[in-house]
């Protein structure tokens, strides 16, 4: 069973710990940062749905965290929640202005808590599918539309090939190099036909650092 993944990010020891032990008998996983810049770092290991942070912590506050993810493109769909003791409209105002998602009031009451959990859990996951049904559809368009752009001239080759092949008189001579051509069309059609028909696409590892559609399904 893959757990959700949770991020703490909190200074008080006994806090965090409270709030690991809570998350973790219900199943997530979590991982604690004592501040945020400790927290940037966890996330070039760790990809959380949902960030827990307070809002007054040394070094980076919890705000000034969230500004920072909400900013990046490839964090800002994780929901973020201040904890924080300040319960003033001007707060909240402040901590929505930089991109946070929710707000709690400490102390934080358990049921309170794994419910906002659960909800941001929820949304992340529709903004992940969301954005891999736009992906998708993206290399779908663009397979389809390479597919056919391929397809006219491969048709003309075809049929040009097809003609010199007729008008040669010494056909027994290019039969080698003609074999070639047409086992090169054959792979070229085939791979119009896997771009024009692709349905699910997905990747296979080309290079360390690359990555390449997967066509042979």
């Amino acid at each position: 069973m893959i757990r959700n993944k949770i991020l703490i990010v909190e200074d008080e020891k006994d806090t965090r710990f409270i709030l690991d032990k809570l998350l973790s008998k219900n199943n997530y996983e979590t991982v604690t940062s004592v501040n945020g810049e400790e927290a940037l770092n966890v996330l070039k290991d760790f990809s959380p749905q949902v960030i827990l942070a307070d809002w007054t912590m040394p070094v980076m506050d919890g705000i000034e965290l969230c500004k920072i993810i909400k900013n990046d493109e490839k964090y800002k769909s994780i929901y973020f929640i201040i904890l924080t003791a300040r319960a003033s409209l001007k707060d909240r105002v402040t901590g929505l202005d930089v991109g946070a998602d929710d707000f709690l009031v400490k102390p934080v009451d358990n049921q309170e808590l794994l419910a906002r959990i659960r909800s941001g859990i929820r949304i992340n996951n529709l903004q992940t599918e969301l954005k891999n049904t736009e992906r998708n559809k993206a290399i779908l368009e663009m397979a389809c539309t390479i597919g056919h752009k391929i397809n006219n001239p491969l048709s003309s080759l075809v049929i040009s090939i097809k003609n010199i092949e007729d008008d040669m008189s010494q056909k027994e001579k290019i039969d080698e190099d003609l074999s070639v051509i047409y086992q090169s069309i054959e792979k070229i059609k085939s791979l119009v036909n896997s771009l024009i028909n692709l349905q699910n696409p997905d990747f296979i590892n080309y290079t360390s650092d690359q990555k390449m559609l997967n066509l042979d399904k």
